[in-house]
C-alpha cells in the first residue's frame, strides 16, 4: 500500500507540474551576430573589420506579465570590445508589446537618430515543422519557420508551456514563447539562457514615452530615402551593396 501511495503521489505531482503554464517571467537571451559578414565587403568595410571581433554577443531580457512584454538590452558579453557606433543601437533599442490590444511600441536608435514606432503587431505566417524538437533553457521546444520582409527566412523554436505569444525583438505569433531564433540572412541568432519565475519587476513593462511616432511602413520609407545614395559611386559591387543596405533596413525594422 505504501508503494502504491508513493507511486500515485509521484504521478499526481508530475501531472500537476505538466499542467502548469507560465504567464509571468523574465527570460534572458543571448544574441550573437557575425558582424564581419553583416558588414559585407569593400575597401572601407575591410579596413573596419581589421579592428573588430568576428562576433558581437549581447544579453537581453524579455520581461512579461498580463500578456504584455518589454524586451531590452542588459549587458555585453564579458570582454567584448566594440566601438560606440556599433554598440549604441543595441543598448538603446526597446520593444514593448501589448498582446491584449495587438499594439506595439518600439524605440530604435539608427546611427545616432532616435525613432519611436507605434503600430499593430505584425501577423507572421508560421509553418510548424513536425518531429523537430529542442530543449532550450529547460523547456521542450518545437520548430517553426516563417518569412519576414517577403524573402527573409526565420527559424524558431517555441514552447507552449510559456503562454505569451512573444519572442526576441519583434518575432512573435506562435502558440507560445519563442526561446530560440536564427535568421541566416542577418547572420544573427538568439537563444534563451534562463527563465526566471520569481521577482518579476512588472513596473518596467510599459511603453516608451512618444512625442512623434512612426509606423513600420513610414519608418521603412524614411530608411529607404536616407539610404538611396549608399554606394552609388561604386557599381562594381552593386549586388553586394544592395544586400548590405537591405540587411541594414531589415535589422532596423526587426
Amino acid at each position: 500500500m505504501k508503494i502504491l501511495f508513493l507511486a500515485t503521489a509521484t504521478f499526481l505531482i508530475s501531472a500537476s507540474r505538466a499542467q502548469q503554464f507560465i504567464n509571468k517571467a523574465t527570460i534572458e537571451y543571448e544574441m550573437k551576430a557575425n558582424i564581419k559578414k553583416t558588414m559585407g565587403s569593400g575597401v572601407f568595410e575591410d579596413m573596419l573589420k581589421e579592428n573588430l571581433p568576428q562576433f558581437k554577443t549581447a544579453y537581453y531580457t524579455f520581461t512579461f506579465a498580463d500578456n504584455k512584454s518589454v524586451y531590452k538590452f542588459d549587458r555585453w558579453d564579458a570582454g567584448a570590445k566594440m566601438p560606440e557606433w556599433l554598440r549604441k543601437s543595441d543598448e538603446e533599442n526597446v520593444w514593448y508589446f501589448d498582446h491584449n490590444t495587438g499594439r506595439l511600441n518600439m524605440q530604435k536608435n539608427v546611427w545616432g537618430s532616435g525613432f519611436n514606432i507605434e503600430d499593430s503587431i505584425p501577423a507572421l505566417q508560421w509553418k510548424l515543422i513536425p518531429n523537430e524538437n529542442r530543449i532550450i533553457a529547460g523547456f521542450n521546444c518545437r520548430k517553426a519557420v516563417t518569412k519576414i520582409f517577403d524573402s527573409v527566412y526565420v527559424f524558431a523554436f517555441y514552447t507552449d508551456e510559456i503562454t505569451i505569444s512573444g519572442g526576441p525583438c519583434s518575432i512573435n505569433g506562435l502558440p507560445g514563447m519563442i526561446l530560440g531564433v536564427t535568421i541566416p540572412r542577418l547572420f544573427t541568432s538568439w537563444i534563451a539562457t534562463k527563465v526566471v519565475l520569481s521577482g518579476v519587476d512588472e513596473s518596467i513593462i510599459k511603453p516608451v514615452p512618444v512625442k512623434k511616432s512612426y509606423t513600420l511602413k513610414s519608418l521603412k520609407s524614411t530608411l529607404d530615402e536616407r539610404t538611396k545614395d549608399w554606394y552609388s559611386d561604386d557599381e562594381t559591387q552593386n549586388e553586394e551593396n544592395q544586400q548590405q543596405k537591405a540587411r541594414f533596413i531589415w535589422g532596423t525594422l526587426l
